[in-house]
């Protein structure tokens, strides 16, 4: 039989020397598998492309929550506030398969991308509780992102679905919005953005060690984020309110 054992877990709710406030919580893990529940992290974003910073993320999140798996979540149709471009779905899911493939704790989901309509977070937990539900859900999203939950879709159901991760850069400041179901962890390859790996990408400049080898040459292989895209590489996303911005 497996003792018991006791992790210590930062959280958005005690004070620390950092200026992020946040609170000791203790993840008990029970006495046998069997007893045992899974404990599920859901990583969910555009991942346009996805890169360094969202593995890393994903695996500090992981070994920190004594998480037994970690599965991406690519969006669908992720609404903005602002009219942009974003490549199809299918090519963001299949980059997340090739960077996720040698880490056997990594899987990815299609809940997002097969879904019609735009993606919304309540969409995406609701799904995956239906799927897994011999497992507790943990929502790792960008910090910026969990800053503006209150204006998602749904949001007090939001709660009752998962404990929500808010990873973020060191030294970037995010208030605890009180909640004891909402915990903050400093990860330094948050400094890396999609947003800046397709400005490289698009100035002809190399993205290699930022994204995974295998994303590199998938993006130069398919003409992605180059200064002309090719027709029908990009998709444009709906404008609205957008509760999916998640981590970039």
């Amino acid at each position: 039989m497996r003792p018991w054992k006791s992790t210590r877990i930062r959280t958005a709710s005690t004070r620390t020397s950092t200026p992020t406030r946040i609170t000791d919580i203790i993840a008990a893990t029970p006495r046998g598998e069997s007893e045992r529940r899974l404990r599920l992290g859901v990583m969910g974003g555009t991942f346009d492309p996805i890169h360094h910073g969202h593995l890393v993320a994903a695996s500090e999140v992981a070994a920190k929550f004594g998480l037994d798996e970690v599965v991406f979540v690519p969006t669908g149709q992720p609404w903005q506030k602002s009219h942009k471009l974003v490549s199809k779905p299918e090519h963001r899911y299949l980059m997340t398969v090739i960077a996720t493939a040698s880490n056997p704790r990594f899987t990815v989901s299609r809940v997002d991308v097969d879904r019609p309509g735009p993606t919304f977070t309540i969409d995406t937990l609701r799904d995956l509780r239906a799927e897994r539900p011999d497992a507790d859900l943990f929502f790792i999203t960008g910090a910026d992102a969990l800053a503006q939950i209150l204006s998602w879709k749904d949001v007090d159901e939001l709660w009752s679905l998962a404990h929500f991760v808010g990873v973020t850069r060191p030294g970037h400041e995010l208030h605890d919005m009180g909640r004891d179901d909402v915990s903050l962890l400093e990860v330094p390859a948050m400094a890396i953005s999609s947003t800046d790996c397709r400005t490289r990408v698009g100035a002809g400049n190399p993205v290699w060690y930022l994204v995974p080898d295998g994303v590199v040459q998938y993006i130069a292989k398919y003409g992605l984020y180059a200064a002309r895209p090719e027709p029908g590489e990009l998709s444009p996303v709906l404008s609205g309110s957008d509760d999916q911005a998640r981590t970039e």
